[in-house]
């Protein structure tokens, strides 16, 4: 399964919204620096999916606010 996400570093909770398209709006505590951001994002989303951190990959935008995430949810 593919998703659209949108995520908000440097928040002060952390969260998943989903929005009316689907897509899928995640608040970060963590900066954007060396990766941190997209570690905090792999966790939650395995967190929600109920899958493990390797099933999930960011397929594009690892440097930018919109991403798409690849979740492997059949394994």
């Amino acid at each position: 399964m593919k998703k659209q996400v949108k995520v908000k570093p440097n928040s002060k909770q952390q969260n998943i919204k989903e929005a009316v398209d689907g897509s899928l709006i995640v608040h970060l505590k963590s900066p954007p620096i060396d990766g941190k951001a997209n570690e905090e994002l792999i966790q939650l989303l395995a967190k929600k999916f109920n899958v493990a951190k390797s099933q999930i990959k960011i397929k594009s935008g690892l440097s930018s606010k919109n991403k798409l995430v690849e979740i492997d949810i059949d394994s």
